[in-house]
Formats: C-alpha cells, structure tokens, sequence
C-alpha cells in the first residue's frame, strides 16, 4: 500500500472566527493547547506571522523523558481564512479557517513523513487539533 500524498484533518470550533485565528497564531495561546496528549507540553513557541516569516515550537514529554521542536517557513497568510506553511523538513501544510453553521471549522491537509505510520500521523494531528478546540471553547466570551 503506497502512502497517500496528503492527510486531512478537521474539526469544528464554536466561537468566533477572530478568536480562533489569534488563538492558533498567537505563541501565548499556543503553548497552551500545542499537545496530543496531557502528558505533554509545549514550553516554548515563537511565530513571526507573515510571508516568508518563521515559527516554531517546542515539545517535550511532561516527564522530560523526550522532546522535539516543530518548525517551518510561512509561504502564505491570509487573515482569518489561510495559513500555508512548508515545514523545515520540507513537507507542506495548508490550514484553512471557514465559517460553519455554529462558528469555524478549521481543515489541515499536511503532507506526512516517512518515520511513522499515516495512521498515527493522522491521530497525532488530530488529537493536537481537538486540544485546540477544547483550549477554544474552555475560555470564556471575552478573551
């Protein structure tokens, strides 16, 4: 079985588009919910926001048995609806914030690499996003 030359992953956010969008792309924010599991954290995040622009973050066990910093290269923003980025390893990623029904559903199609299995990429991914939406949705109204 070959690999497939993307995954997607989505989920549903119910709060306001300006709140997503800071909440993804603020480092404050993300360090907060940048993890697939409560055993792990994201102690450091740096994000210059623009074209051309670079990220990263930082992600290490809780336990400090293991870590791995996460980068890339920004190639596209467009507020509030877009982010493509290509990761330092050369994979791509495109993000997209639409409006839905109750608030925004956020799609992530990424290019996945060699070293682990496609389904356990797609649950990494998916687990990272789903802790975003609870990050999201936990903060009241006027942050």
């Amino acid at each position: 079985m070959s690999k497939p030359k993307t995954i997607t992953i989505e989920t549903p956010i119910n709060a306001s588009l300006d709140k997503v969008w800071r909440f993804w792309t603020e480092p404050e924010h993300i360090k907060q919910w940048n993890n697939a599991s409560p055993d792990w954290h994201t102690p450091k995040a740096q994000n210059d926001l623009k074209k051309g622009g670079k990220f990263s973050t930082r992600m290490e066990a809780k336990d400090g048995s293991m870590g791995f910093d996460f980068g890339g290269t920004y190639d596209e923003i467009v507020p509030n609806k877009q982010i493509k980025y290509t990761l330092d390893d050369g994979r791509k990623v495109d993000i997209t914030f639409m409006k839905a029904n109750k608030g925004i559903t956020i799609t992530e199609t990424f290019e996945p690499e060699s070293q682990n299995p496609v389904d356990m990429q797609k649950q990494g991914w998916q687990a990272i996003l789903d802790n975003f939406k609870k990050y999201v949705e936990s903060k009241n109204k006027s942050t």
